[in-house]
């Protein structure tokens, strides 16, 4: 009888730790590391000037390479279409309190700031000037850098301004059409009787 419970024991002993063995688990979001920060490409850091393009930066991570670069390169886009165009909406809120008096007042004071930055715009003509991939934690780590001729960009602004042109003078046509109606209606009424002298 001791002899099948050692044995249970036993069993039940390497049973348990066969299956808790430790799993290697894989984030996404892997923290710096040096090796991490020495693999950083250069032109990362401190992206190309050129009076005829924008360039922005993007990283990203995956267990997947393509996925990596593909989400890299969507943010450097959003990098420069922030550079393009870019609206904020701020909030800021204080508030400041002084209870009790003498040395048993307590004074109170707290600051809340919020910040929203909205980006819409059209790209036109973007490309990527370099990609390099590092692997990273298990994961895959892309870096692009992504380019824009500052022309493509100006002709997008230009075909958006001739479109807002456009909506606005139907705008006003529309809104001129309908005043003429209403005081063609006034007169009609004041003609029959029904309203006063325009």
């Amino acid at each position: 009888m001791r002899f099948t419970k050692a044995v249970f024991i036993l069993l039940t002993l390497v049973l348990l730790i066969g299956c808790g063995g430790s799993k290697k688990t894989v984030t996404l979001t892997p923290g710096p590391t040096k090796e991490t920060m020495e693999n950083i490409p250069k032109w990362y850091m401190e992206p190309p000037t050129d009076p005829n393009f924008i360039f922005a930066t993007g990283t990203a991570t995956s267990r997947d390479m393509q996925l990596a670069r593909d989400k890299a390169a969507d943010q450097a886009r959003m990098g420069i279409a922030k550079t393009i165009e870019t609206k904020f909406n701020g909030l800021s809120k204080r508030f400041q309190e002084e209870v009790g008096t003498g040395e048993d007042a307590q004074y109170l004071d707290m600051f809340t700031q919020a910040t929203k930055a909205v980006v819409s715009t059209v790209l036109s003509g973007t490309t990527i000037d370099k990609a390099d991939m590092k692997p990273e934690a298990g994961v895959f780590r892309a870096y692009v850098l992504m380019k824009m001729p500052i022309g493509a960009s100006s002709d997008a602004l230009l075909n958006r301004i001739k479109q807002q042109e456009q909506l606005y003078t139907r705008f006003r046509a529309t809104q001129v059409f309908d005043e003429l109606n209403e005081e063609s209606e006034k007169f009609q009424q004041w003609k029959d009787g029904e309203g006063t002298q325009p």
